[in-house]
């Protein structure tokens, strides 16, 4: 296999029952992306197989899920929601140019490869990719084992985000959580659904948000678009509307340098539904007294972090609304195969500009900016405002108020009766 760099990070641990292995399973399957190559490495009963059947396992949400060793058939190929898994076992290849024979050439786009025996074929291994290296020591133990995971190259970054996460959790009081991977957003954050003592809670991971390109001014899309940059805005906007009697989620612990916060879970009840989804008109309209409960309100803009950390909310300037008005000449005709003349540019931004002008003269009150469907919760069982759980808020700012409202009745998914 290719050999480590001094830039590869490691974990070892040590188990003394194969049940044990289980836990890591479940978190490198929330940590694996399309594409993704694992590296099973051991002697003979090392564990390598019960690992792969149990990370498939995990991925396909299946506890059931038969994953009989590939010994004989090579690769076994399983579908799960967020990539197909190719289980692949060398142990039986003779030579490797009989890769192509066994169909390595044609694996399904963005699967995860789980390779146990990868020596065999060392150029199956990308740059960049997952190891874990199984050991035994009976001496120690019929099931004792000493796993090491590597992130090799660029796998190295979520490897130590993952360490990050589980020193967190040890030290928050949730290191005995069972971990269980919910869907994310389109941002870098990921988040993970805990259940401790009967009590489930939310992991949100949150790492600081990186510098795009400079788009104008010298200046990335992230900056003037005034996007959170870590969770500091998360915690502060929560905590404010929390004491106001908004049905945010509760913050149980939180490290704010590293970006992690173990949150209250607000529970799974949409407030669209049905095949194809629908609003639910009374989810709706209690989604509108939510935000004018909000608007009667005098708003402050500067709110309290933590014990001497203060955030500012930053205003929904001119620059800010005009930068996402661009999106449209600038990455969705182009995403579209569409060429638009730089003087039809000049004079959609001009008609923006002038349109936008009432809008930035509106008095301002907190925008909660993402305050349609996907993160709304309905919580009847909660009296007035606290009846709408409110997910995602971090990239607030102060500004009109019809802009909430706006992204609540106009959002595609969202009521249009």
């Amino acid at each position: 296999m290719p050999a480590s760099t001094p830039d590869d990070k490691s974990l070892t641990l040590e188990v003394t029952r194969e049940s044990e292995m289980l836990p890591l399973a479940s978190i490198l399957a929330m940590t694996l992306q399309p594409g993704d190559v694992v590296a099973l490495a051991g002697d003979l009963g090392a564990g390598k197989t019960t690992f792969a059947r149990a990370l498939i396992r995990e991925l396909t949400g299946n506890p059931t899920q038969e994953a009989p060793s590939p010994t004989y058939t090579f690769l076994q190929t399983y579908d799960c929601k967020r990539f197909p898994i190719v289980h692949a076992d060398l142990y039986r290849l003779t030579d490797q140019t009989e890769l192509t024979e066994l169909g390595f050439d044609d694996l399904p786009e963005g699967c995860v490869l789980l390779v146990e025996w990868p020596e065999r074929a060392p150029e199956l291994l990308p740059e960049n990719y997952w190891e874990i290296a199984f050991d035994v020591s009976p001496e120690q133990g019929s099931e004792y084992r000493r796993i090491t995971i590597t992130g090799h190259g660029s796998k190295s970054a979520p490897l130590e985000r993952m360490i990050a996460a589980r020193r967190f959790l040890e030290q928050s009081g949730y290191g005995e959580a069972e971990r269980e991977h919910m869907m994310g957003d389109a941002s870098s954050r990921s988040y993970e659904r805990l259940t401790l003592n009967g009590k489930r809670f939310i992991l949100m991971n949150s790492p600081r948000r990186p510098d795009g390109p400079p788009v104008k001014d010298g200046k990335p899309y992230s900056a003037i678009a005034h996007l959170a940059e870590d969770i500091k805005p998360f915690v502060a906007i929560s905590r404010a509307l929390h004491d106001k009697g908004f049905s945010t989620p509760a913050i149980y612990a939180a490290d704010l340098d590293e970006g992690f916060i173990v949150l209250e879970d607000l529970g799974d009840s949409p407030v669209v539904t049905g095949t194809p989804p629908a609003p639910v008109r009374a989810c709706y309209e209690a989604a509108v007294h939510v935000l004018i409960a909000l608007h009667k309100q005098v708003l402050p803009d500067l709110l309290a972090v933590a014990p001497h950390v203060d955030y500012r909310m930053p205003s929904y300037d001119l620059d800010a609304f005009l930068i996402e008005v661009e999106l449209l000449p600038d990455w969705y005709l182009p995403f579209r195969n569409t060429e638009i003349s730089p003087e039809a540019r000049a004079e959609y931004i001009s008609l923006w500009r002038d349109l936008l002008v009432p809008a930035s003269e509106a008095q301002e009150t907190w925008v909660l900016r993402d305050f349609h469907s996907p993160n709304l919760i309905w919580m009847p069982q909660r009296r007035g405002i606290a009846c709408m759980g409110i997910l995602d808020f971090q990239d607030a700012m102060t500004g009109p108020a019809a802009y909430d409202l706006a992204s609540l009745l106009q959002d595609a998914r969202g009521y249009r009766d």
